[in-house]
């Protein structure tokens, strides 16, 4: 069963979204553990789903894709089949970030990673409207970035 995430929890799960690479001994010493108690919590929170994975968060830029584009697709009524070999592409394919289903006049949306707009344009055509019952795409291309980051807020705070 899933216990309530006391303080300390809360100060580990902030910490780690920090900089996860800190080891069992710093943790424990920043958020006011000995390291054996710190060491059963983070294993705790990893068990309960809290923690789903710990990652390098890379620079996007210096690897040469600096373009980020938000691509609306309008998608029509899918087999089980089709569904599955849609979203087993999408998966299969790095520069989708990320990839919701959505309410309104479009049906999905996807964060991609792009090279430039020739390469947009490219994957564009080759593969998104090859995807399994892709109607229509809608992109909008972002012009900078004002505020990126993967913290789930952990106390609930409202900060507005």
């Amino acid at each position: 069963m899933t216990e309530e995430l006391s303080s300390f929890d809360i100060k580990i799960l902030e910490q780690l979204q920090k900089d996860c690479s800190v080891s069992t001994v710093e943790l424990a010493e920043i958020v006011g553990l000995s390291q054996s108690p710190c060491w059963r919590r983070l294993q705790r929170l990893k068990e309960e789903g809290y923690i789903k994975q710990q990652v390098a968060i890379l620079d996007s830029e210096r690897l040469g894709y600096g373009l980020h584009i938000f691509a609306y697709l309008k998608v029509s009524r899918l087999s089980e089949k089709d569904r599955a070999s849609f979203s087993r592409k999408v998966q299969n394919t790095p520069e989708i970030l990320e990839c919701y289903s959505i309410f309104g006049e479009m049906d999905i949306m996807m964060k991609i990673q792009a090279k430039s707009m020739k390469w947009y344009q490219d994957f564009l055509m080759n593969f998104l409207m090859n995807l399994p019952g892709v109607e229509n795409v809608n992109s909008t291309a972002t012009l900078g970035e004002i505020k990126c980051t993967t913290a789930v807020p952990v106390r609930g705070n409202m900060a507005y």
